[in-house]
């Protein structure tokens, strides 16, 4: 079962971030293997949002759907991801936004397990660098959008 944890210093807002990890529609433009993203809802409870959303992701040979579950919560700026439906058999993410005296710290935790045992394989050869790349993908865009 792969999992990843990150944790970055970045000299922008913790709302800049959030909001930007909230903005799954814009996925596909600067997400390395995203091809596609669409909002199937968005329900607001309470002090949450829930998006239900589905990624495309191409790879190689691989194109996949993920549909999750996106609990969004501004007041404490974190975002909850569970798994729906696709290709694994369970995939769970959450990010943290925490305001600091240099910007942001932003903390990345994912935990995932692929249905298919050579999907697993393949993708425990890569999955650290793929994490690390989609990580600084927000970062990247980060930069563009906010300087």
């Amino acid at each position: 079962m792969p999992k990843h944890s990150e944790v970055r210093k970045l000299p922008f807002s913790a709302r800049q971030m959030y909001d930007l990890v909230a903005d799954i529609k814009s996925y596909p433009e600067f997400i390395p293997w995203c091809s596609g993203a669409l909002i199937r809802s968005i329900q607001e409870e309470g002090n949450k949002t829930i998006v239900d959303a589905d990624l495309l992701v191409s790879f190689k040979v691989f194109h996949e759907k993920f549909s999750s579950k996106v609990e969004l919560i501004p007041d404490t700026m974190d975002i909850n991801i569970k798994y729906l439906e696709g290709p694994l058999k369970y995939m769970e993410s959450k990010w943290v936004f925490t305001k600091d005296s240099f910007g942001c710290t932003i903390e990345y935790h994912v935990d995932f397990e692929f249905k298919s045992l050579i999907f697993q394989k393949i993708v425990g050869l890569i999955f650290q660098e793929a994490m690390q790349k989609i990580v600084a993908s927000f970062e990247k865009r980060a930069t563009e959008i906010y300087t």
